[in-house]
């Protein structure tokens, strides 16, 4: 049996892509074929909060799957958009990476080390709201581009450290260029990142059932199910100033699911950061749960700030 597995030409996508092919391939006795699909967001130099935030980067690979030209796709999860697609199904989150951002800076340096006034490059309104929360007198200055691209940036010297998602550098083979992986206390990841997202079309029962038999992770779906389920709560898109993690951890009457949140001012000026617990079977509820609570101290007013 062969599959047509639509991803991403960059180098990233690919590489995730083809570590999901991979493990079909040794699991299920399939042979995997990569399919490449050129994206809007792929096209496009503009920044993501002018051409529809990282959705864009779904758009294109989830239509040639629905078209049929593809049997499976994989994403990044974090860039899913909160809005449920009808057409496709998630079959499989495959166990996750390290969810944490990482720093990769000039010289070696963390972040508490770079002086004021250091130049910060990064895309997402979510790092950027958190690094200016943080105090530092940092420059965030945008910029776009594949992983290589953005590094680059930082050893020609027109950045002084670019702020990346970790998982996405170890799965290249490229940790040693980080300089610092960023505690969640300092900056709380954007929600699902770290985990990968497998999908079929939704008439594809079986294909979507040996999937899931071979790479569903089930402690990984129940965490970024929270964390999107805050995210949807807060009505915010996934470019938002919002992060959120969700870790199954040890209570009093057995493991439990703990959820973090923060929402942000786009200039970090404001922000409202809450946690909760719950069943670890109700993920959906402990995200809803949260969301309101955030709500309630006015995270509707920040997201406010964030759409105008």
């Amino acid at each position: 049996m062969s599959l047509r597995l639509g991803t991403r030409a960059s180098t990233l996508a690919r590489t995730q892509s083809a570590l999901v092919g991979a493990a079909l391939e040794r699991t299920l006795g399939v042979t995997v074929q990569l399919v490449d699909v050129q994206s809007e967001g792929d096209r496009s130099g503009a920044p993501l909060t002018e051409i529809g935030g990282q959705g864009v980067f779904v758009g294109a690979v989830r239509e040639a799957l629905v078209d049929g030209r593809v049997d499976l796709v994989v994403h990044s999860l974090k860039d899913l958009p909160t809005a449920r697609d009808e057409r496709v199904s998630l079959a499989a989150v495959p166990e996750r990476g390290d969810p944490r951002d990482a720093l990769v800076a000039r010289d070696g340096l963390t972040l508490g080390e770079l002086p004021r006034g250091s130049r910060i490059g990064t895309g997402s309104p979510r790092r950027t709201a958190q690094l200016h929360a943080l105090g530092m007198g940092l420059e965030i200055t945008p910029v776009r581009g594949n992983v290589d691209t953005r590094i680059r940036k930082v050893t020609e010297g027109e950045l002084d450290g670019v702020v990346l998602a970790r998982a996405g550098l170890a799965r290249i083979g490229r940790e040693a260029d980080i300089t610092e992986s960023l505690d969640p206390i300092q900056m709380l990841p954007a929600p699902g990142q770290g985990a990968l997202a497998v999908e079929v079309a939704v008439g594809a029962t079986a294909l979507a059932d040996d999937i899931a038999g071979v790479l569903d992770h089930a402690v990984t779906r129940r965490a970024v199910t929270a964390e999107r389920a805050l995210l949807r709560g807060l009505e915010a898109g996934c470019s938002s100033p919002i992060g959120a993690l969700a870790e199954v951890a040890e209570g009093d009457l057995g493991p439990e699911l703990w959820l973090r949140g923060v929402a942000l001012a786009p200039d970090g000026s404001q922000l409202i950061r809450l946690s909760a617990s719950g069943d670890v079977d109700d993920p959906e509820g402990l995200g809803r749960k949260l969301a309101d609570d955030m709500l309630e101290l006015g995270a509707a007013t920040l997201m406010q700030a964030h759409a105008s």
